[in-house]
């Protein structure tokens, strides 16, 4: 689908989509599009009562005698309210309304209302890449689609009275979608199609962006001394991988920010082997390494004045016959030894030979892991929101800043040495669950980590709740949420780009 952003014309064909305020006020060239239409709207809204502009509701009136087929009015709400997220909103809201309608062509007016302290031209470029995140379908395995339900839309036309900024403006953004899109594909294949090989294989791909990629097979882990993160794989046939993305576009020397994922590509439990009931969502068990692989191609595709290290640790957790047993000891690449009481609780293990790897070769300003790490964390937050742990206030604070802005929203919940002690083994340096009756799973699993954290600034951020949506909103269809791209991003943009 095509999207562009081109100067405010009222359209001679498709569908039309108009901004009203609350208290049913159109804009400007809503006002016109109402005169050229012989008061049409004006009419249709006063024989809709409920409809008042309020912020999300729509109103659809279709314009019979040929050319313009329909004009949708979008609510805004009070015009002091109204924010960047509103008009991507009303982008992502309107493609998916008329994806499947029949019309091929669709035209945003992307008014800003008086009194509203939005940009125009701000308007316009959010307004675009609502569009372009709420027209995201996987339709790749898709052979038999009635015609009925494949998308009409064939072009968004963004309308604005700042074309050229708006424009300006919207080629980052765009490289941004791109990197969620990239996210989003991941998280969405199948484990017989995304392995960790063919992972690995995804992010040799962003070398065409300008970023440096290593991967580090399992001869080279064991020579380094990654035995929690071998031990997770040893049941699979398929080799484990530490992909290594580097992006250069800070000064020259500086120190790099760091991402690190983790990437089980799929989680049976291993020998702890879970329930069948729903085994098959552990396709997306490794949302944090495709949000890392994500945020990387955004920051390189913008050419962010930074530079960046994203580390994910690729694995496939597997029940065969030389798979780790609960009980086993492995020695992790800190020489921290590690009880694995349950091989269910597998991605703070790999997790803990990435972020040392991390730490000790890129010395970083700071380091973020995301992870699909535990269920406590939906019990604890729903779907809502992802947990945030951190050894530093400020990452933190600016981390939850960066996700409120984004919509991608954080909780901080605490870590603290009466924690660790359910973390203790009779036998060896740590285990890798609390004990019997402890409970705060997902404080604990954070305290784990933490143990492989020296004093670089650390964040944890457990996606389990948000990788993976059941439910539509404007700019997320339901599926592969790409949870992750757009704070990570937001968060380099506003603390850590050369300026």
């Amino acid at each position: 689908m095509k999207i562009e952003i081109a100067d405010s014309k009222m359209p001679k064909r498709g569908s039309l989509v108009l901004t009203v305020t609350e208290g049913r006020h159109l804009g400007t060239f809503g006002q016109a599009a109402d005169k050229a239409l012989a008061g049409a709207l004006t009419r249709a809204m006063a024989a809709a009562p409920r409809f008042t502009g309020a912020k999300g509701q729509w109103l659809e009136l279709l314009v019979p005698g040929g050319g313009l087929a329909r004009v949708l009015l979008a609510g805004l709400g009070k015009p002091t309210e109204v924010k960047p997220a509103g008009f991507e909103a009303l982008g992502g809201d309107a493609v998916r309304r008329l994806a499947l309608s029949g019309e091929t062509e669709l035209a945003i007016a992307a008014e800003v209302p008086k009194g509203a302290v939005l940009p125009a031209a701000e308007a316009a470029a959010r307004a675009a890449l609502g569009a372009r995140l709420g027209s995201y379908r996987f339709d790749k395995y898709r052979t038999r689609l009635k015609e009925k339900d494949k998308p009409s839309l064939k072009s968004v036309t963004v309308l604005s009275n700042a074309v050229a900024l708006a424009k300006k403006l919207h080629l980052p953004l765009a490289k941004l979608a791109d990197g969620i899109e990239l996210t989003r594909n991941l998280v969405t294949e199948p484990a017989n199609v995304i392995y960790p090989a063919s992972l690995a294989a995804e992010c040799r791909k962003l070398a065409k962006l300008g970023v440096k990629v290593q991967v580090l097979g399992e001869a080279e882990m064991k020579k380094l001394g990654m035995g929690a993160l071998l031990g997770v794989g040893q049941g699979s046939e398929r080799e484990s991988q530490l992909v290594v993305m580097q992006w250069l576009g800070g000064k020259k020397g500086g120190k790099p920010v760091a991402f690190v994922g983790k990437g089980v590509c799929f989680d049976t439990g291993g020998i702890s082997i879970k329930p069948a009931a729903g085994m098959e969502d552990m396709k997306w068990d490794m949302g944090g390494a495709g949000a890392v692989v994500g945020t990387m191609a955004a920051l390189a595709g913008r050419k962010a004045k930074v530079n960046a290290v994203g580390v994910v640790a690729l694995v496939e957790n597997m029940p065969d016959g030389n798979a780790q047993r609960p009980g086993d000891v492995v020695t992790s690449m800190s020489g921290q030894t590690i009880e694995v009481l349950n091989t269910d609780a597998e991605g703070r293990l790999i997790l803990a030979d990435a972020m040392w790897y991390c730490q000790e070769k890129f010395k970083p300003q700071f380091m973020v892991d995301l992870a699909t790490l535990t269920g406590a964390i939906i019990i604890a937050l729903g779907h809502e929101h992802a947990g945030l742990f951190s050894n530093n206030d400020v990452l933190a604070e600016r981390l939850a800043a960066a996700g409120k802005a984004e919509d991608e929203p954080l909780w901080r919940l605490p870590l603290g040495d009466a924690y660790d002690e359910g973390l203790k083994s009779p036998i060896a340096d740590m285990q890798n669950i609390a004990g019997p009756g402890f409970g705060a799973g997902s404080i604990t699993a954070a305290q784990f980590l933490q143990r492989f954290v020296n004093k670089t600034p650390w964040a944890h951020l457990d996606i389990a709740g948000t990788a993976w949506s059941k439910k539509d909103r404007a700019t997320v269809p339901k599926g592969a949420t790409g949870f992750g791209v757009r704070l990570l991003n937001r968060l380099v943009a506003d603390h850590y780009e050369d300026r």
